[in-house]
């Protein structure tokens, strides 16, 4: 009787251990890509967070690791390389922000237009359209070469934040 139970006993606990490894190895990452470190911050311009936005943070060197994009909301963001909210991959970066707002009053006639659930695309839509998206920081901030925004990315968890100036 007792050697049934260290039998079941040891049979118990190797499945049991199985499985843990199983666990283990499924929450594994799937991308192939290297450890990515936490990036969140804020972005302020004339001294206000920024409303809305997309934030991208692209290697400094062309054959150096893997561009990260974040949404910006109420100034903050979090960068994301492969999965949702992963990070960034350690290293150099070229930033650019970018943040488009819609004259309210284009917004308002294209939704009249949209009633219905109906889109007319023509003249009239093209008319409203004209001028009514806008940047609402300086478009320098949307290129990499102009943004004049770096940043570096270490092995932790980083806190980067951005005051874009005029």
């Amino acid at each position: 009787m007792t050697s049934k139970r260290f039998i079941v006993n040891k049979t118990l606990a190797l499945a049991g251990s199985a499985l843990g490894l199983l666990l283990v190895v499924g929450c594994g990452d799937t991308t192939g890509l290297a450890k990515r470190y936490a990036v969140t911050g804020n972005v302020s311009y004339q001294g206000k967070p920024l409303e809305k936005g997309t934030i991208n943070f692209i290697p400094a060197k062309a054959d150096a690791g893997r561009p990260a994009t974040g949404d910006i909301v109420n100034g903050y963001y979090s960068l994301t390389t492969a999965d949702k909210d992963d990070g960034a991959l350690p290293g150099s970066y070229k930033v650019t922000v970018a943040s488009v707002v819609m004259d309210p009053e284009a917004e308002a006639k294209l939704k009249e237009f949209s009633k219905g659930g109906q889109s007319r695309l023509g003249p009239e839509t093209k008319g409203i359209m004209k001028g009514a998206i806008k940047s609402s920081i300086p478009s320098k901030f949307s290129l990499a070469d102009t943004s004049g925004l770096t940043a570096e990315v270490k092995e932790q968890s980083n806190k980067i934040d951005f005051n874009l100036p005029d």
